[in-house]
């Protein structure tokens, strides 16, 4: 009976995500599949590979990307080298916000009530929900396995496309038991994906920081039994039998915990508040603070911890560039400059954009608020429409200071621990501060929506992984300059090794500030949804 009408349940899910899912396996399959076709053209000769393996053969890379077989840099393991773990990534923080979506969200928003007063198991959702995404993960285990094998390239043979596949699956699955479990845990939604969110950045660092120093610390990160498969190169299936078993040991034990609690209950409630609230409590902007505090903190904690653990690699990287010929002809462009400093920007990009992440969904959090009916209860009193998007965008002007201050700050202080000549701070701190405008862009672009088309706000996460296809792959993929520049990121100098360029920096902030302006005039013209 626990378990009553979930098959009912299941095709019901898949019918809400009958536009939402395939767009995220199109999206993942087509990038999966087009990485190695465009490795073939770049890469056409082994001698061309063995450089780019030179290249990936230093600590500050295996800490992005992990180790891999170097000796025999085929197409095939080049390829799952170099996008086997982030996609992975990408495919974990999918899970998380799908997970949450149909349990804690809905349970918090009240549909999982009305759906329970049906005669409905106790525990059908959230097996539906399980099925849903062990389903979506099969499939798509299943295109980019078989696809990958369609390409017909000659190192990425059946075993090892399934294996890919089959990886990307497995992690999808782990972290649907993990977003489960915290969805038991935890009395909110903001709560469930920002604790899954933050599994998902420490499994990412600790692998990080054991590949480069410790390996025995990698193997607590289970983004680290992602590259143990060593896919194209050995095929080890063993590490994704680890994996599907914790897998289920987080589901069933998810499954217990929902069985003994309440509903709209968790484990971990939130604490109760005073019983009077402050005067900066009762202003909009302290409103928005109190309810973005967690994921803030979190946040802030994770950004600063990846500066660290990047800044922890770069004592090594002088060492390495010094034996390395062809590293050493690639990187000495500037005078002035060590071989270390003209490897930061390369960091910079990608903190950057990690650090874009937090001011967004700060800025989309008020339209998050609206589709609750909980803004027209500030707006029926003495709250007009331009102060409340208006303190919304200072907390999200202000959060993506902070994000890519920490970022600096923390790449910094661990760089100038390990390096014998120390880093200069106000150098790394600038190349880190720089790409605030296009940050600022972004927050403009996220006011604009939520002002004129405030359905299609989630539109900005798109521009965002298509700024960091277009500038971290860029190089890799030999992309036109104008690639790029569709981007705001694709004019923001590369501190310290770039002369700075004040010019088109000013403009993505005058761009930024017309943008804000459009979206606090449609906001206050457009109707309020309720």
């Amino acid at each position: 009976m626990a378990l009553k009408k979930t098959g009912s349940l299941f095709r019901f899910m898949l019918r809400r995500d009958r536009l939402r899912m395939p767009l995220w396996l199109i999206g993942i399959t087509f990038f999966t599949l087009a990485v190695p076709v465009a490795f073939v053209d770049l890469y056409a000769s082994q001698q061309e590979r063995d450089g780019m393996a030179e290249t990936m053969a230093n600590p500050a890379m295996t800490a992005m990307v992990g180790p891999a077989d170097l000796d025999n840099y085929t197409i095939g393991v080049m390829s799952a080298h170099q996008m086997l773990l982030l996609t992975a990534v990408v495919v974990g923080l999918m899970s998380i916000l799908l997970v949450t979506r149909h349990t804690r969200a809905d349970e918090e928003d009240g549909r999982l009530e009305m759906i329970r007063a049906l005669p409905v198991g106790r525990l059908s959702n959230l097996n539906a929900t399980l099925l849903v995404l062990c389903a979506t993960h099969v499939v798509l285990a299943l295109i980019t396995g078989f696809g990958l094998y369609a390409l017909g390239i000659d190192s990425m043979g059946l075993e090892g496309s399934l294996l890919y596949g089959t990886t990307l699956g497995a992690t999808g699955i782990f972290f649907a038991g993990v977003t489960a479990l915290f969805a038991q845990l935890f009395e909110n939604s903001r709560a469930t994906i920002g604790f899954s969110i933050a599994v998902l950045l420490v499994a990412y660092l600790v692998r990080a920081v054991g590949d480069v120093g410790n390996e025995t610390i990698s193997w607590f990160s289970p983004l680290n039994w992602v590259t143990r498969t060593e896919v194209y190169a050995n095929n080890h299936w063993e590490p994704l039998v680890l994996m599907l078993g914790v897998a289920v040991v987080l589901g069933v034990l998810a499954n217990y915990l929902n069985a003994i609690r309440d509903l709209e209950a968790g484990f971990f409630p939130a604490r109760p508040g005073r019983k009077n609230a402050s005067a900066f409590l009762q202003s909009p902007m302290g409103l928005a603070l109190k309810l973005q505090r967690t994921g803030m903190i979190a946040w802030a904690v994770g950004l600063f911890v990846m500066g660290l653990s990047y800044g922890s690699v770069l004592g090594d990287l002088e060492a390495f560039f010094e034996g390395n010929e062809m590293m050493e002809q690639m990187l000495v462009a500037e005078e002035g400059y060590t071989l270390t400093e003209q490897f930061i920007p390369t960091l910079m990009i990608a903190m950057g954009l990690l650090a874009t992440v937090p001011p967004g969904m700060a800025m989309l959090k008020l339209y998050g608020e609206e589709k609750k009916n909980r803004v027209e209860h500030l707006l029926g009193r003495a709250v007009s429409r331009a102060r409340l998007m208006g303190s919304y965008l200072l907390i999200a002007i202000a959060n993506g200071f902070v994000m890519l201050s920490l970022t600096g700050i923390g790449l910094w202080a661990a760089g100038d621990a390990v390096m014998e000549e120390g880093l200069d701070f106000g150098m790394i701190y600038g190349a880190a501060l720089i790409y605030y405008p296009a940050v600022l862009v972004i927050i403009g672009l996220a006011v604009l929506f939520i002002g004129v088309l405030p359905k299609l706000g989630s539109i900005i996460w798109l521009y965002v992984l298509y700024s960091f296809i277009a500038l971290y792959f860029g190089g890799l993929f030999d992309f036109p300059e104008w690639v790029g520049q569709l981007s705001p990121y694709g004019y923001i100098p590369e501190l310290p090794v770039d002369d700075m360029a004040w010019m088109p920096v000013s403009m993505l902030v005058i761009v930024a500030i017309i943008l804000m302006i459009i979206g606090f005039v449609g906001y206050r013209r457009r109707d309020i949804e309720g």
